[in-house]
This record gives C-alpha cells, structure tokens and sequence, in this order.
C-alpha cells in the first residue's frame, strides 16, 4: 500500500498523540472539583459579543489544576475514538470538542504556572501567588456559600472576588489564588471579565479518585517566560499557513482572512493588559 507524505503526516501525528493522550495523572488524590463559568468580550468594539466556557478546578493536596471543560473533553472522545479506529487512523477531529483556551493553569501555595502548546512544544511560565489582597468587610451569599469581599489590582486590571471560608481552599479561577477560602467569583471593574463557581461535588463523592488532567498538558515543559511564551505563539501563527502549504493545503481568500484578523486585533481585549 502506498502512502503519500500527508497520509504519512497523519498515522505519525495520531501515534504520537495517542501516547501523549494515554499519559494520566495517577499521583495526586482529588481532594476538591469546581466548575467555573466563564463570561468574558473578546473584543472592546463589540460590547455585545459576550463569550462563554464552563472550566473545571480539580484540587489535590498540594494543587490546582484549572483548564477548559472542552480539553477534557477532547482528551477522552479522542481516546475513545483512538481506541475504535487504531486500525485505519478515522479518526474524526471535526467531531471533537474546540475551546478557545489552550492553557492549563496549575497553582500551588507558592506560585501559578502557566501551560501553553505552541505546536508540538509545549512551554510554560510562572508567576507569584497574588499577596496584595484587600479584604473587604463585607459579605455575600453567592450560590448558596456565604461569601466575603476582597480586591486586587492585578496585571493592569481591578478586580472583585468574592471567596469562602466554607470551602477552605486557597484557590481560585485563571491564576487568582491566595485568599483564605476558595474563590467562589471574580469580576473586573469593568465588567469585560468575570468567573463564578456554578457546581461543586461533594467531598463523599471523590474518595478513591484522583486527578484526570492528562499530563500531556504539563508535564517535560520548557520553562520560558510569558513574553517569551507570546513571541512563539506570535511566530507559530506566522508560519503555520506557509508549513500547511507545503503540506499540500490549498487556502482561499487569504486577503480577506488577513482583513479580518487585522479588525480583531484593533480591539482585541485580553485578560491580562500587562
């Protein structure tokens, strides 16, 4: 049987991923499992346009791992697929959950390290556990835990959370940690930003489980810094349409694609503005 060099590409892409898929986390008992929702503008000249995703925060004894639903969800349809067409390599991608994050946040007592793939690498970088927290006499009940108010000015950004001591860990969504209680929501001032917690399970129901996180997500990262991080990614966009084309991949309207991309990034509205 003849193979042409994308065929080839495929069966070695699908090898590849299959072991990294297969690599799970069995060293860290699930002490905590959180689900965030997400709700965020991704671009400050459509105010309308409000974009949401559920994320999961699995919590073991010394912690956190926050990442997209969506990439949890890929990772066991993938498998699951993987398993039943390991003969033919039909696997269909279309089929499978996409998010718009492709990070993995996991945060310890000390720091926050940031998870990112940029094509087949995947780098990582830290930054300090946030300790300028101004806790607020005030208090609220937010989907049934009794809450108290904190702020930050963190990376260009002020933000309002609101955390519980009911839930005694000091954790939060994207890299927010280190508040006496778990971090049931958070807001920035102007309202482009926010998490809240949506569903929690029951300490009776993890025992005897551990953490799903596939450690292809973490594990053998090159440790870069985030400017560092962002010039890859930047790069990567660059020429992944030049190494496609060599593939064989036809594009059209690559002018009006161009012009589109350039739109978006007039006001494109990132978390971090620092």
């Amino acid at each position: 049987m003849n193979f042409t060099k994308k065929q080839t590409l495929t069966i070695l892409f699908l090898f590849f991923f299959s072991f990294l898929f297969s690599q799970t986390a069995t060293g860290d008992s699930l002490r905590g499992e959180f689900t965030y929702l997400h709700q965020y503008k991704p671009n400050t000249l459509n105010q309308d346009n409000v974009y949401k995703e559920l994320f999961t925060m699995q919590i073991s004894d010394k912690r956190a791992f926050f990442i997209s639903e969506n990439r949890l969800k890929f990772d066991s349809l993938f498998m699951e697929q993987y398993n039943k067409n390991r003969s033919n390599f039909n696997i269909d991608m279309r089929g499978l959950p996409s998010s718009k994050f492709k990070f993995l946040i996991i945060q310890t007592t000390d720091n926050s390290e940031f998870y990112e793939s940029v094509g087949t690498a995947l780098l990582s970088y830290n930054t300090p556990v946030i300790r300028d927290w101004k806790l607020i006499d005030e208090t609220k009940v937010i989907n049934s835990f009794h809450c108290k108010k904190a702020e930050v000015h963190y990376k260009g950004r002020d933000w309002t959370a609101w955390y519980s001591m009911e839930i005694p860990f000091p954790y939060g969504p994207y890299k927010f940690s280190g508040l006496p209680g778990l971090i049931v929501k958070i807001t920035d001032k102007t309202g482009d930003y926010d998490f809240e917690l949506v569903k929690s399970v029951s300490s009776a129901k993890l025992k005897g489980r551990i953490i799903t996180i596939n450690k292809r997500h973490y594990q053998n990262a090159k440790l870069v810094t985030k400017k560092e991080l962002i010039q890859a990614t930047t790069n990567y966009r660059d020429n992944i349409k030049y190494e496609l084309e060599k593939m064989g991949t036809v594009f059209s309207e690559g002018q009006s694609r161009q012009k589109i991309s350039e739109t978006e990034k007039k006001g494109y509205n990132p978390i971090e503005l620092e």
